[in-house]
């Protein structure tokens, strides 16, 4: 144990401690308004950027923004495993900025990107392709590596399992959470959108779920077949349709996982770990809620389900 890793963990469990919690979600949920729910986070670490004023998309892109910011800071406070593992737990920012630049060469309009950071792969370099194939070109110079195709869709999706394959590498306690999310794309990719991973993205899922897996035809077999470290993620779930249940569930299970993590007295990368589960849990329950919010109590059923 290094003086770097107990001042890199004693930050992880500070902003972890300081995030909003439960009882101010169910109270962001409950708000009349969108309007009132942004107020109720002003004492919030979301306060940052946060306009009250906002709509519900731009309202949810700020919440996202403000825990970039706080990965960035605590990835500055780690040593070097720390902050490889941090990058590698939130590399979906990274796939949201390439998404969201893919629409905008369509000529779709988007909101800004975030800025990342030393949180960063290859965004600089991403954010200055002009096509969809120079797209493809960054990534396959990069740790992404190449998605094999210059499809928009499928090469989000490639860079979504590449994250997943490299996180269960560099990061060995969300390997578990990794292998999650690998099943639960997998799934939506094969029975609801129709378009099995193939090529690079093909070849992360089965290393992640096993080959077999990523060829079963109906969803049963999807299920039965995915290894004990995937499983969870679908427990009870029957249909397709149901995945959007998943979603809340893999949070739940992040959560309970980040914070058994948190409550260990260790000083080493499991904790700061912990707190990355649960800093992003929570800013993803924020969001949730906020989207209750403006529904105008609509939907309220499904909302309270998601934020369990």
């Amino acid at each position: 144990m290094g003086a770097g890793w107990v001042a890199g963990v004693t930050r992880a469990r500070a902003m972890a401690a300081g995030r909003a919690g439960p009882d101010t979600v169910r109270r962001v949920a409950a708000a009349p308004s969108l309007t009132e729910a942004l107020r109720a986070l002003a004492r919030t670490p979301y306060r940052r950027g946060l306009d009250v004023h906002a709509d519900a998309a731009a309202a949810g892109h700020a919440v996202s923004g403000a825990l970039i910011w706080q990965l960035r800071v605590l990835a500055g406070w780690q040593p070097r495993p720390g902050s490889t593992a941090v990058r590698a737990l939130a590399a979906d920012f990274e796939i949201d900025n390439t998404r969201a630049h893919l629409l905008a060469l369509t000529g779709a309009p988007q909101p800004p990107p975030h800025p990342l950071g030393a949180l960063s792969t290859a965004w600089p370099r991403l954010a200055r392709a002009g096509t969809a194939a120079e797209v493809r070109a960054v990534l396959a110079t990069s740790r992404w590596g190449d998605p094999g195709t210059q499809s928009p869709a499928a090469m989000i999706t490639a860079m979504r399992l590449s994250a997943s394959a490299r996180t269960a590498v560099v990061c060995p306690p969300a390997a578990r959470w990794a292998a999650g999310d690998a099943a639960l794309l997998a799934a939506r990719q094969i029975f609801l959108s129709g378009r099995p991973p193939t090529g690079p993205a093909a070849r992360h899922a089965a290393v992640l779920l096993g080959p077999h897996t990523v060829r079963a035809t109906d969803f049963d077999t999807f299920r039965a077949r995915l290894p004990a470290a995937a499983r969870w993620v679908l427990d009870g779930i029957e249909r397709p349709d149901d995945l959007w249940r998943a979603e809340a569930r893999r949070w739940s299970c992040v959560e309970r996982d980040g914070q058994r993590l948190l409550g260990a007295a260790r000083q080493d990368l499991a904790t700061v770990v912990g707190a990355v589960a649960v800093l992003r849990a929570d800013a993803w329950r924020v969001r949730a809620a906020l989207a209750g919010a403006a529904h105008g109590g609509r939907a309220r059923e499904a909302f309270d389900e998601l934020l369990g």
